[in-house]
């Protein structure tokens, strides 16, 4: 009987690990990847992150069944220039894309409200270089079927669209940052790249529907599918039925707006808008379409899930919808709640579930990540100085560290929404903060200090030079450009 048992378990054993080197032999071939990016999502907007207002179901259910990241970074604190990161790899010191694409240049800043301020900012890229190899291009030379649905802001001229980037397909992609033309958020939306749907329908279930229907068609192939949503970006437009939801949700609560004074701008501290809150909740109905597509098309354990946001969420200005705390500010700002953000990824049976890692990341990492996770290593022609580092082991359960000793950050610009040029290092737990317009440095040690509210830059003077000295000698080697001083003659 012991020796039967014995040879049950070893065939057991054999069988377990033939299915699991088959799995891994199919994932090696070519895997699916779905990226799915919001706009200016707040780190602390979802159920799965703390959020006790907003109703994120399917959200919270995917980072039950991944790794989700509580230190997550954009690499910047406004939406392109960390969609470029996502696309190349790159710092966007290094390629210039270092504001939102259409933001005042500096040779037109008088006709815009910074006029008034004492720096004039930097010039930026306001495309997306086509000598640039993205991302998609990299899927698609392997073979992928390459989709693009949702916000694209990476190009002034459709000649930098998402077709000229390495996608086969773009619905709705062009060089707005918002849904500002037709009906916005409902169709007729007038969007060149998207014909309209029935009248009402709302924009986030229109962006998932077409992707789902592109993996329905394409379930046979490899594809690279790329969902960007214009959610949560203002304007602040849901249904009725949602916004009636939490208006009912909000007094059950008992909750209240509440907002405290700070920097120039008032900074809401609850999460309590009944609109925004039907967005977030539309746009996790809206990933809940595409999951199951995946799920139907049986899928789900030969697809890579990433969810992400490209910048902190709106609290200082634009209506302020949403609170970040306990992290500082939001979107347009260099603090943590401008650049620290939701990310979850997930990959059934073949990474972690349910884990969360502490280990500092930032948007350009999914380039070599990806291209990792997919073996695609051999065939990668390279972009070129990629300053992303592969997460790939943070995935397992077993590793919990990358070779990155710091991060950095370059918004020589004003935020419209209160933020002032500025530039950034973070190592360790340390970060250091550099303002322009005064030369001002603020130092805070975030295990300690998540909330940037204790500025140690006097009481830590030397590790405040150090990391000055190691910023300083960064910005030149990646000739960012700064904002300079105007000219008072």
């Amino acid at each position: 009987m012991l020796a039967k048992k014995l040879y049950l378990s070893l065939i057991t054993l054999f069988l377990y690990n033939s299915h699991f080197h088959q799995c891994f032999a199919q994932t090696k071939e070519k895997p699916n990847v779905l990226f799915i990016l919001v706009d200016d999502l707040g780190w602390a907007d979802l159920g799965a992150f703390g959020s006790e207002f907003y109703e994120t179901p399917n959200i919270d259910r995917l980072a039950k069944n991944g790794v989700k990241f509580k230190n997550a970074y954009t690499a910047s604190p406004v939406c392109s220039p960390t969609r470029a990161s996502i696309m190349t790899g790159k710092y966007p010191s290094k390629t210039y894309h270092t504001d939102w694409f259409g933001a005042p240049q500096p040779w037109n800043y008088q006709r815009h409200w910074t006029r008034n301020k004492p720096l004039v900012p930097a010039e930026y890229n306001p495309n997306m270089e086509l000598e640039e190899y993205t991302l998609a291009e990299a899927f698609q030379d392997a073979g992928y079927k390459t989709f693009f649905a949702g916000k694209w802001h990476l190009g002034e001229e459709e000649e930098f669209w998402p077709e000229a980037q390495g996608f086969h397909i773009n619905i709705g992609g062009n060089s707005k940052g918002a849904p500002s033309t037709g009906n916005k958020y409902f169709s007729p939306y007038d969007n060149p790249k998207m014909d309209n749907g029935p009248e009402g329908e709302y924009l986030p279930l229109r962006l998932a529907e077409e992707t789902a229907s592109f993996i329905d068609e394409n379930k046979g192939d490899p594809f690279f599918a790329f969902l960007s949503f214009y959610s949560v970006h203002t304007p602040l437009m849901t249904t009725e039925e949602l916004e009636l939801k939490y208006l009912k949700k909000r007094a059950k609560m008992n909750l209240t707006d509440q907002f405290e004074p700070e920097y120039a701008n008032m900074n809401r501290t609850t999460q309590a808008h009944a609109v925004y809150a039907g967005m977030v909740e539309a746009m996790d109905n809206a990933v809940g379409i595409v999951l199951e597509s995946l799920e139907n098309n049986n899928l789900l354990d030969n697809t890579i899930v990433i969810f992400f946001s490209d910048n902190g969420g709106l609290s200082t200005a634009e209506g302020s919808p949403t609170s970040n705390l306990p992290l500082r500010a939001g979107k347009g700002w260099l603090y943590e709640g401008g650049i620290r953000v939701p990310l979850i990824i997930s990959w059934k049976d073949k990474i972690a579930q349910g884990k969360e890692s502490n280990i500092p990341v930032i948007s350009m990492d999914f380039y070599p990540t990806l291209i990792e996770l997919a073996g695609l290593n051999e065939v990668f022609k390279g972009n070129g100085n990629i300053d992303g580092i592969s997460i790939a082991t943070i995935l397992t359960e077993q590793e919990e560290s990358i070779s990155r000793n710091e991060m950095y950050w370059h918004y020589p610009h004003y935020g419209n929404q209160g933020g002032n040029p500025g530039s950034v290092i973070q190592e360790d737990a340390w970060k250091l903060i550099y303002f322009y317009e005064d030369e001002r440095i603020e130092l805070y040690n975030l295990d300690a200090d998540i909330g940037e509210r204790n500025d140690l830059s006097q009481v830590e003077s030397e590790k405040a030079k150090y990391l000055q000295n190691k910023l300083k000698n960064w910005l030149s080697g990646t000739n960012a450009r700064l904002p300079m001083k105007k000219d008072t003659n």
